[in-house]
């Protein structure tokens, strides 16, 4: 008979392969497992401990058991119309993966004149200054993120002073105290050529590249960053919300999603 740690551990393995708990998704705690369970501290450390042995997962200190990426061909899933998605950041969720993140920044530069972009037939506008931020984004060595960001200087003075290896998402809430109300994104996809300018990515031959136009908004209709990002398209899948819904909670007057 299977020790009842090995039978909680592959309860949720099997949640994983059925896609049920996503890489980069937390596992149930230590503690939320002695609850569901009804088991000892003891047992549940050592079921997280079997799923994270089996390459399953991974525990990061302080944080919690992360789901790793173990599909053969490791696309990434990225969700859009996700608030918390966008929260994570590009470099925290490729860790809570299992993947080494790197960026190369290319350019990072005030521009003092304004900014536009369209998305879903709509025009968002950015009064200068704008911080424009140009960086790759690597894991483990390969470029999967061809990143161009414009960040208002206007609403986010001196942001330009901060390190780009960030979420910018957390600065705009945490330093600059803004309500995130919404996310609004275009996603496209083009092929790129070899020998084509805009091409930074290792590809002998065409690549097909996803296309992502985005908008970071604060009620009333501040914009806090527009974004226009390239995407591989060979390892990366797309999910999307269709009708988010959030919990709203209000606490000292503050109304939070």
């Amino acid at each position: 008979m299977k020790p009842k740690f090995v039978k909680i551990s592959e309860a949720i393995i099997k949640k994983i392969k059925s896609g049920e708990l996503l890489p980069g998704d937390k596992v149930p705690s230590e503690n939320e497992l002695i609850s569901q369970f009804k088991v000892s501290n003891t047992t549940a450390r050592k079921s997280l401990q079997e799923i994270e042995s089996k390459g399953y997962a991974q525990r990061i200190k302080g944080k919690g058991t992360f789901v790793l990426n173990k599909t053969e061909d490791h696309h990434l899933l990225r969700t859009l119309g996700s608030i918390d998605a966008t929260r994570r950041g590009f470099d925290e969720s490729l860790k809570l993966e299992g993947f080494l993140p790197k960026t190369i920044v290319l350019e990072k530069t005030v521009l003092e004149h304004g900014v536009s972009t369209e998305i879903s037939g709509k025009h968002y506008i950015m009064e200068g200054p704008v911080l424009k931020i140009h960086q790759l984004r690597y894991a483990d060595d390969l470029l999967l993120k061809d990143e161009t960001k414009y960040i208002s200087l206007k609403l986010c003075p001196k942001i330009n002073m901060l390190s780009t290896d960030l979420s910018y998402f957390k600065v705009y809430e945490d330093k600059y105290h803004y309500k995130i109300s919404d996310v609004k994104q275009n996603l496209s996809a083009v092929i790129l050529q070899p020998d084509d300018n805009n091409n930074n990515f290792e590809a002998d031959g065409p690549l097909p590249v996803f296309v992502l136009d985005s908008a970071v908004l604060s009620q009333p209709d501040l914009v806090l960053e527009l974004e226009k990002s390239l995407y591989r398209g060979d390892k990366y899948k797309f999910a999307i919300i269709a009708h988010p819904e959030y919990n709203e909670t209000v606490t000292s007057g503050t109304k939070r999603v």
